[in-house]
């Protein structure tokens, strides 16, 4: 039985608690101020602020080539619309990998300038110094295991990870080494459920799922993709939960229509 708790503010105890007492947890992303306010407003318990900006703000086909300071600006704008959601910021590629120092100086950017609460680095074992290094600063750290887009490159697709043993038991591997490392929760994208669900049982900390199933301890999605603003986009995992594209453009078409016809302004909507 799960027990709803009222939050003021959720942090990253309040993750830990709700993980225990059964309460699932919620997470989306957003990438500005007015979406992020809407989304808090309705009591979300986090808000990613997602490299996926890349794609669905920036129109890349990757999140790659975002940057550290495009990173900074839209979590600036998420920061000073959340109230109670705790709000998380990925690292982009590039500002992490390989060089731990380059890792806490991305880390205390995004901390100082955006004000943010925790930051996510995407991979296991190979990037353990890094999270290290950040949490020696007391930058909350939240993981990232099973598909990485930031390495699409190195899988050359978007399809389900970790489906072989070998790459099953070095996800869950990677999950205990990060727990021990002392990030505060990972998520787990496009895994097979059944792993997702051994992956939480190997660790204490909350497992945030995508694609992977009910029997972890909370679940995220991108908030473009959940209000059906993003249309070619159509994953398994995915639930819309709103069709805000054909929304938008009725609306816009209906916008044209009376500007053309001069129904718009009418005497009412005039000074």
């Amino acid at each position: 039985m799960s027990v709803h708790k009222s939050y003021k503010r959720v942090t990253t105890q309040v993750l830990q608690e709700m993980k225990v007492n059964g309460e699932k947890i919620s997470m989306l992303t957003a990438y500005d101020f007015s979406l992020a306010q809407i989304i808090d407003d309705a009591g979300i318990d986090v808000v990613l602020v997602g490299d996926s900006a890349s794609n669905v703000m920036a129109g890349h086909e990757t999140t790659l080539p975002i940057t550290l300071d495009h990173m900074i600006y839209h979590a600036q704008s998420v920061v000073r619309a959340s109230k109670r959601a705790l709000v998380v910021v990925d690292l982009p590629f590039g500002s992490y990998q390989g060089n731990s120092k380059n890792a806490l100086d991305s880390a205390i950017r995004i901390m100082k300038e955006a004000e943010a609460h925790a930051v996510k680095l995407e991979g296991g074992q190979e990037i353990i110094e890094s999270i290290q290094r950040i949490l020696t600063a007391g930058v909350p750290v939240m993981g990232h295991l099973g598909l990485t887009p930031q390495s699409i490159y190195k899988f050359g697709t978007y399809s389900v990870r970790a489906k072989e043993k070998v790459e099953a038991e070095k996800l869950i591997e990677d999950a205990m080494a990060l727990e021990k490392a002392g990030v505060f929760a990972i998520v787990v994208e496009k895994i097979p459920a059944k792993l997702a669900e051994k992956v939480q049982n190997a660790v204490q900390i909350p497992i945030i799922g995508i694609g992977a199933g009910n029997k972890v301890a909370g679940q995220v999605l991108v908030i473009h993709d959940l209000l059906g603003i993003t249309k070619e986009f159509t994953p398994r995992f995915l639930r819309r939960y709103a069709n805000l594209y054909e929304e938008i453009y009725k609306a816009t078409q209906a916008y044209i229509s009376d500007v053309k016809s001069g129904d718009f302004p009418n005497d009412k909507e005039q000074y």
